[in-house]
């Protein structure tokens, strides 16, 4: 098996019930129109669910899950994150990736020098953050923004890393 096929990918997020019989609002985090294609979708704890239908309304989705029977089971998946294997996914073009696959790839310096490795990205609400696994202990997170990464290179399995310059706080005066 490789990377690609290991890893899991957050594709939307459960929301508010709709209607009485069952379907829920979903929030997609990538193209609306696809999430249906993927096959089935599971939760963090592995729980598969099936789409029956799908529609769009405003920026959500509303969806009809096989596996989710009325309101109340509906009201109890507000929050959960839905999930697919990488393999589902469509290929990437050229110099296109999807954030999980950042996961693993060696950081180095633009000189090459082998600084540590990605362990994470996530976004907390103010866009991408990567965090880096340093080769000399310890870690942080760093803006993923191009400054900071102006190189990513999946099929090499590196990413070169510039460490954005320390910022010192001033005692005022």
């Amino acid at each position: 098996m490789n990377k690609a096929s290991e890893l899991s990918v957050l594709i939307a997020v459960i929301g508010a019930p709709h209607g009485v019989r069952g379907e829920v609002r979903v929030k997609p985090f990538g193209e609306a129109d696809r999430l249906d294609q993927y096959g089935p979708l599971f939760d963090a704890a592995g729980r598969r669910f099936t789409i029956e239908t799908l529609r769009p309304q405003k920026s959500v989705l509303v969806v009809r899950f096989a596996e989710v029977a009325g309101r109340e089971a509906a009201e109890a998946l507000n929050g959960v994150e839905l999930f697919v294997p990488r393999g589902a996914l469509p290929e990437t073009e050229e110099d296109e990736f999807y954030l999980s696959d950042l996961i693993g790839l060696e950081a180095v310096s633009p000189e090459g020098e082998r600084l540590g490795v990605v362990k994470a990205v996530d976004n907390y609400g103010a866009g991408d953050v990567v965090e880096i696994k340093f080769a000399a202990g310890g870690g942080d997170l760093f803006a993923f923004t191009r400054e900071n990464f102006p190189t990513v290179d999946v099929a090499a399995g590196r990413i070169v890393f510039v460490p954005p310059a320390t910022v010192s706080a001033r005692e005022e005066e």
